[in-house]
């Protein structure tokens, strides 16, 4: 059993392996996803920015209105480059973070986001600073339809009910090698007071037969 992490980072919201659609396998050792407002320099194409440009770059948080980070990166590291991940956040678009998988599983694949590889904590700011409820992170599955117009879906944080997505619509176990996708956007709540430099873990969780 293998998997592979995918991000679709075309304008094409097209199924993953469908020719001339540029989907880009994930190294999950050296890769990592950038969310930030943008600049000249944290663009697609651009070469992986520093943590001062990515500063620069950020998002603007308000009092009094809740903000939706606009831009979604992959950090290609064999390239050395910037790819936009343009379908991300908080559009209609089913195709854009894929888990493909070769053969059956024996219980639901699901997604989950953590403090770090110890998988055990959710203290991050962004993760809601360990209420979950309180999560920065949304997430929405897309396997069997796409997700509609400024969709909400389910605050990400750890394993507790409702915080974590089941990556096949909660249908259950994989019967066969097949591909499952979600869409995740950042929603930064009004009033927020801390910032700075947070990298949660994502982790697809499964077991195999």
């Amino acid at each position: 059993m293998s998997l592979i992490v995918a991000v679709n980072c075309d304008t094409q919201d097209l199924e993953y392996g469908v020719s001339g659609v540029d989907w880009v396998d994930l190294n999950l050792t050296n890769d990592e996803l950038i969310f930030s407002n943008g600049s000249a320099v944290v663009a697609d194409g651009e070469s992986i920015p520093s943590e001062s440009e990515l500063t620069q770059a950020g998002t603007v948080i308000s009092d009094t209105v809740d903000v939706i980070v606009a831009k979604y990166f992959l950090a290609d590291a064999s390239e050395g480059i910037l790819r936009e991940i343009h379908n991300a956040g908080n559009q209609n678009k089913r195709y854009v973070f894929a888990f493909d998988f070769d053969g059956a599983t024996a219980s639901e694949p699901v997604l989950e986001l953590w403090d770090d590889d110890n998988l055990n904590t959710t203290d991050l700011t962004s993760l809601g600073a360990g209420t979950p409820a309180n999560s920065w992170w949304r997430g929405v599955v897309t396997t069997y339809g796409a997700p509609g117009a400024s969709w909400v879906g389910s605050k990400l944080a750890g394993d507790s009910s409702g915080h974590y997505l089941s990556l096949n619509n909660e249908n259950g176990a994989l019967s066969g090698a097949d591909t499952l996708y979600c869409n995740l956007k950042i929603v930064i709540p009004a009033g927020t007071t801390s910032s700075g430099l947070e990298q949660p873990v994502f982790v697809v969780k499964y077991t195999s037969n």
